[in-house]
């Protein structure tokens, strides 16, 4: 908690920060953590970058105010403050206080996750602030940065991620469903959590049965499983199919759905990448390639850096299948 001194200091900054002299308060929250760092007061430091960061981002100064919230990450982790709750809840109170669309938002979530990386037991980054960046990202519809934060995040990312393919494929023709669903489905498999790209599956199709009349749907029953077919949306059985097989950990029913669907995969042009790495990944069928795959292909599907370049955001693109193509 912020000592006395510390609140009488952000309480004359406020006032000037109502007074519309946002930049005078900008530079002197600024030197006077400087003094703070310099003499290694790193708790006084924090409190005051952390008060005076939620006052101008309040005030809808979003460059300033994401201005001290990334020197407060830099106080963190030249404090050697751990990952904690407390730490934590000053970042996300800071994350959730920035204006809609504020570029400089981006970058304090990078300098986030980067921090939580290297102080806590995460390499690729802390679930919880993954999934709530990844959640806002969502919300302000920016699927990119959504689906690079929620596919590391927590047991409740999977939900928004699917909804968020969803409504981004709500805008597209009903034909590319797949392209959406698989969006939410591979970042989890390459991740190696079967159990989030199920999920993702389920909600995307679920979504889908009760908010798209014009596709149709059949259930499959058998002793072992159940499914959604979808006559008219090979690509989608195809999404389910692999699901299962990596459940199984079936090698021959995934070569057998892999030669099944090639013109289809094919038609989409975007998955070889992916599929590749899942066929190494879960069955065992190696690929050469060079560099680190996972990363190459994180890189290539969440715009992480490494592999092919990151799409523009526009309209997914594949041919309608033809009407009577039941698979």
């Amino acid at each position: 908690m912020a000592t006395a001194k510390i609140q009488k200091t952000i309480a004359r900054q406020q006032e000037k920060i109502s007074e519309g002299q946002f930049y005078e308060a900008h530079q002197q929250l600024r030197v006077i953590a400087s003094r703070y760092v310099k003499s290694e007061n790193w708790d006084a430091a924090i409190d005051l970058l952390y008060g005076g960061a939620l006052a101008l981002l309040k005030a809808g100064q979003g460059g300033s105010g994401g201005d001290l919230g990334i020197f407060l990450i830099d106080v963190l982790g030249k404090g050697g403050k751990e990952v904690g709750v407390g730490e934590k809840s000053k970042l996300l109170t800071i994350l959730r206080a920035f204006p809609r669309g504020e570029p400089t938002k981006k970058r304090f979530v990078t300098e986030m996750i980067n921090w939580s990386s290297r102080v806590g037991e995460h390499p690729l980054g802390d679930p919880e602030l993954h999934h709530v960046a990844g959640s806002i990202f969502a919300e302000e519809c920016e699927p990119y940065e959504a689906e690079r934060h929620l596919a590391l995040g927590t047991k409740d990312s999977p939900e928004q991620l699917a909804k968020c393919e969803y409504e981004w494929y709500m805008q597209d023709d009903s034909h590319t469903a797949a392209l959406y669903a698989a969006r939410a489905i591979f970042p989890y498999l390459l991740v190696g959590n079967l159990r989030s790209a199920n999920k993702a599956h389920l909600i995307f199709t679920s979504r889908l049965n009760g908010g798209n009349k014009s596709v149709s749907v059949q259930e499959v029953s058998s002793k072992s499983s159940d499914m959604r077919v979808y006559p008219v949306l090979p690509l989608l059985n195809f999404l389910g199919l692999l699901l299962l097989a990596v459940q199984r950990g079936s090698s021959d029913l995934y070569k057998q759905l892999a030669k099944h669907y090639a013109p289809h995969v094919k038609e989409a042009g975007v998955w070889d990448d992916a599929l590749n790495q899942i066929g190494e990944i879960y069955f065992g069928i190696r690929i050469p390639r060079q560099g680190n795959p996972l990363f190459d292909m994180m890189g290539s599907m969440m715009g992480f850096g490494g592999g092919s370049p990151k799409p523009k955001p526009k309209k997914a693109e594949v041919a309608p299948p033809p009407p009577a193509d039941v698979d």
